[in-house]
């Protein structure tokens, strides 16, 4: 029974919960981020009513008056029974048995497959491709294992039907809904017991015990709860398609992220034909898996040798172009590092990059200044990584750095030959992991010339297939690396 209204000021980016009105939020600090919401004091949502019954409504169902969220610890049991502390020897593992989608990138990013009853964060700026890919992944499930609930808030069935026959995915167990009270969708599952369920998107979802428009901190948690229930009670795998802001964060509390068990988000530009999938939170695999696609007029297709592709219109002989192999997941990437050094003409040279860490490029000049000699102080630098992939790891480190010297001297480096190693501030070039994996690709892509780190130099390089000359110190690097115009 309800004990009356009350207001309280959730903040849109942490989701944290103030009693009053405050310009800044005191816990993640963002400015003019609380927001005002009506709470109804009660002990029953419609989240704690679905997790209660397995998944289904049954009880008074989503008409009820209820608290406007579960709380986390709702989710984290449900379908679970509590029980005392046990010794972790006597429990029994579940074994996560996956279900494949037909496309070998995704499945790759998602560690394997589809499991049972977990919830799929998919994000990414509009025009990216997420739903182009989800309808993709619903033809293909539904013609493999059965019903498949595609329901959207912001297209219309016949919109996702013209989309659906241009990449093939009708099916007859395909069913699509324009809906977005959670109740309803509540209902919908109930009565059609589909396998899989899309939903498209979570911000526009709203659940019936919040007040609140959607989109808006309480109704974006509340749904994903109640969403939740149905996909941990049910073994129902849910997919959410979540977007994103101008800073390519997720839109809404950051809380959402760690309501899902997988949160996957789009790169790449949306005016370029390739896309990059990538995971950055996956209970049930790696985060460190990469998905590459191309956009073509029948979808999303995976890119099967993406190295190959990435250095496809690399010019040869051209100053300020290195190549390296980065590591993504369990598989190696050649990539191309470019860079554009020009006198500056300002008081403080830019320093632009796209691809790479600009706190790591500024390193890399301080370095090549002190330790080398060039003098980068009134120059302007650009780097980018060709083909819009994004390089976290220091093994880039060398390629950026030579890249960098080769446009400043304007002396090319061997176009048949990749560069590896991290760049300490002293100058030294430090070893990098799975030195094999990143020499084999090379060498099947046809370089046939490594420079590495002199740790890395013995049994890790041997039987690459390639050639390979081991440097210890940067100075040494750009001595060896570059080749004058004679040609000497």
């Amino acid at each position: 029974m309800a004990t009356g209204i009350k207001t309280r000021y959730v903040c849109e980016m942490c989701g944290s919960v103030q009693p009053k009105w405050q310009g800044k939020c005191p816990d993640c600090g963002e400015w003019n981020s609380l927001v005002e919401e009506a709470v109804r004091g009660s002990a029953n949502t419609l989240a704690q009513s679905l997790a209660r019954n397995g998944g289904s409504l049954g009880g008074n169902g989503a008409t009820g008056p209820g608290s406007p969220l579960a709380t986390a610890a709702n989710i984290s049991y449900m379908g679970a029974a509590q029980s005392r502390p046990r010794p972790i020897t006597s429990i029994s593992a579940i074994s996560h048995e996956r279900q494949t989608t037909f496309i070998s990138e995704f499945d790759r990013v998602l560690g394997g497959g589809v499991v049972a009853g977990s919830l799929v964060l998919i994000c990414g700026e509009p025009g990216a491709g997420k739903s182009t890919l989800l309808s993709q992944v619903a033809g293909n499930l539904a013609k493999a294992y059965g019903t498949v609930l595609y329901v959207s808030g912001e297209e219309s069935a016949q919109q996702i039907k013209l989309r659906a026959e241009r990449l093939g995915s009708e099916h007859d167990d395909l069913l699509l809904a324009s809906e977005t009270d959670v109740g309803q969708i509540a209902r919908y599952i109930d009565e059609l017991q589909p396998k899989f369920l899309i939903i498209d998107s979570i911000q526009t979802m709203q659940s019936p015990d919040v007040e609140s428009s959607p989109g808006t901190v309480s109704q974006v948690r509340a749904s994903t709860a109640a969403l939740a229930a149905i996909a941990k009670g049910r073994g129902i795998p849910v997919f959410l398609v979540g977007h994103v802001t101008k800073e390519g964060s997720l839109a809404g509390p950051r809380v959402l992220e760690h309501m899902v068990d997988t949160v996957l988000y789009f790169e790449g530009d949306r005016h370029l034909t390739f896309r990059v999938l990538r995971a950055v939170k996956n209970r049930f695999g790696s985060t460190d898996e990469l998905g590459i696609f191309e956009m073509r007029e029948e979808g999303l297709v995976g890119v099967e040798n993406p190295s190959e592709l990435f250095l496809a219109e690399r010019p040869e002989m051209q100053p300020g172009s290195t190549v390296t192999a980065t590591i993504e997941g369990t598989r190696p990437l050649l990539v191309e590092i470019q860079a554009l050094v020009a006198p500056s003409y300002l008081g403080s040279p830019r320093r632009t990059t796209n691809g790479v860490s600009r706190d790591r490029v500024s390193m890399i000049l301080a370095v090549l200044e002190k330790r080398v000699g060039l003098s980068l102080a009134n120059q302007d630098v650009y780097i980018n990584v060709a083909g819009g992939i994004k390089i976290e790891e220091p093994a880039a480190d060398l390629a950026i750095a030579l890249a960098i010297a080769s446009n400043f001297k304007e002396m090319p480096v061997d176009p048949k030959a990749v560069f590896l190693g991290e760049i300490g501030l002293s100058g030294e070039v430090r070893g990098c992991s799975q030195i094999d994996k990143r020499l084999k690709e090379a060498a099947r892509l046809g370089f046939d010339m490594a420079l590495i780190p002199g740790k890395n130099v013995g049994r890790d390089a041997k039987g690459s297939g390639i050639a390979f000359l081991g440097v210890d110190a940067l100075r040494e690097a750009v001595d060896k690396s570059l080749i004058s115009p004679s040609g000497v």
